[in-house]
C-alpha cells in the first residue's frame, strides 16, 4: 500500500513539474512578462514580476488543493471579526478584482499567442513542411475541442478524474 502511495506521489509531482514547465515555457516564449515591463516602463523590476508570477502559481496551487484545510472565512466569522454577510460581500469584491486582473492577463496572453502564431508559417517554410500544415493545425484544434468536450461532459472539474 505504501508503494502505491509513493508511486502516486511521484507521478503527481512529475505531472505537476511537466505542466508548470509548459506554462512557464509559454509565458517565456511569448515574452509576456517583458512586454508588460516594457509597456509600464518598469524594466528594472522584471525579476520581481517573474517572482510574482511564480508566487501566484504556488499560491493558486495551495489554495486549490488545500482549500478545506484553510478555512479562513469560518475562522473570521467564528472569532466575531466579521459577520457572515459582510465576509461574503468582501469575498465578492475580491472575486471582482481577481476576475478583472485574471481576465486582463488571459487577454494579453491570448493576444501574445496570436502574435506568435504568425511564426508558424515561417517555421513550416524553414523546415520544408510544404503540404499538410492546415491538416496538422486542424487535427490539433479538433483534439483540443474533443478534450474540452470530454472534460465538461464527464464533469471532470467536479471530481478530478474520469
Amino acid at each position: 500500500m505504501l508503494i502505491r502511495y509513493l508511486v502516486l506521489v511521484l507521478f503527481g509531482l512529475c505531472a505537476g513539474f511537466f505542466v508548470s514547465g509548459g506554462v512557464f515555457t509559454v509565458l517565456i516564449s511569448v515574452g509576456l512578462i517583458p512586454r508588460f515591463a516594457g509597456k509600464s516602463h518598469t524594466a528594472d523590476k522584471i525579476f520581481l514580476y517573474e517572482e510574482m508570477v511564480v508566487f501566484g502559481v504556488l499560491l493558486g496551487i495551495l489554495l486549490s488543493i488545500f482549500h478545506e484545510a484553510l478555512p479562513i472565512g469560518r475562522w473570521i466569522t467564528e472569532q466575531g471579526i466579521l459577520t457572515v454577510h459582510t465576509w461574503k460581500n468582501i469575498g465578492n469584491v475580491i472575486l471582482c478584482f481577481y476576475g478583472f486582473f485574471a481576465g486582463t492577463f488571459e487577454g494579453c496572453l491570448a493576444l501574445a499567442i496570436a502574435e506568435m502564431l504568425d511564426s508558424i508559417p515561417i517555421f513550416a517554410r524553414r523546415i520544408s513542411f510544404r503540404k499538410g500544415l492546415g491538416i496538422a493545425i486542424l487535427v490539433v484544434a479538433i483534439g483540443k475541442m474533443a478534450g474540452s468536450l470530454i472534460y465538461f461532459a464527464n464533469q471532470v472539474y467536479l471530481f478530478g478524474g474520469l
